[in-house]
C-alpha cells in the first residue's frame, strides 16, 4: 500500500469507528478535548487578573503540567492499543468537545475558573463512555488508565469548585428529578 492508500483507509476506519463508537475513537475524543484544554489552560494561566491572580496561574501550571503528561501518555496507550491517536490540528479540532473562546482572557477568574470546571465536567463525560467502551472491548489497561483520569479529574474539579465556594459537582451535574415520580 502507498502511503496514500493507508492514510486513506486510516480515514475510512475513523469515519466507521465514529459511526458506532469505538474505545480507540471515544478515546481520540478524550486526547482530543486534552489538547484544547492544554490552550485553554494556558490561555487562563496568562491573563487572569486580580486579587486571586497568582494562586490561580501556579494552579493552572500544575494543570498544564499534568495535561500535556497525560496527552502524551493517552496517545503512546492508544498506540500500544493497535488504535489511531489524532495527529493533526485538523483531527483535534473535528474531535474536541472543549469550546474555545478568545474572550475568556477579559473574564473575571472566577468566571475562568468556573469554565475550567465544566470543561473538566465534559472531559468526563468522555471518559466514561471509553469506560464502558474499553471493558466491553476486553482492554483492561486503556479502562485502568482512564478510570484513573477519571479520578483525576474528579479531584480537579472538587478544587475548582471549592476555589468558586461550591461543593465539588455543585452547578455542574444535573439531579436526577425521575426519583420523585410516582408513576
Amino acid at each position: 500500500m502507498t502511503i496514500e492508500d493507508q492514510y486513506q483507509a486510516e480515514l475510512k476506519q475513523a469515519d466507521i469507528d465514529h459511526h458506532k463508537p469505538t474505545a480507540g475513537a471515544m478515546t481520540g475524543h478524550i486526547l482530543a478535548n486534552l489538547w484544547y484544554l492544554d490552550v485553554k489552560l494556558h490561555q487562563i494561566a496568562w491573563y487572569v487578573k486580580g486579587d486571586r491572580a497568582f494562586a490561580v496561574t501556579a494552579y493552572y501550571q500544575d494543570l498544564i503540567a499534568e495535561n500535556r503528561k497525560q496527552i502524551d501518555e493517552l496517545g503512546e496507550l492508544l498506540l500500544d492499543e493497535n488504535q489511531i491517536a489524532p495527529s493533526t490540528v485538523a483531527e483535534f479540532t473535528q474531535y474536541t468537545k472543549i469550546p474555545e473562546d478568545g474572550a475568556l482572557k477579559y473574564h473575571t477568574a472566577s468566571d475562568m475558573v468556573d469554565a475550567t470546571a465544566h470543561d473538566y465536567t465534559t472531559a468526563n463525560m468522555f471518559i466514561d463512555r471509553a469506560i464502558k467502551l474499553a471493558e466491553r472491548e476486553s482492554r483492561p489497561a486503556m479502562a485502568s488508565f482512564l478510570t484513573n483520569m477519571r479520578g483525576y479529574n474528579n479531584q480537579v474539579i472538587r478544587k475548582l469548585q471549592s476555589f468558586l465556594g461550591k461543593t465539588a459537582w455543585e452547578g455542574l451535574v444535573e439531579e436526577d428529578d425521575d426519583d420523585d415520580d410516582d408513576d
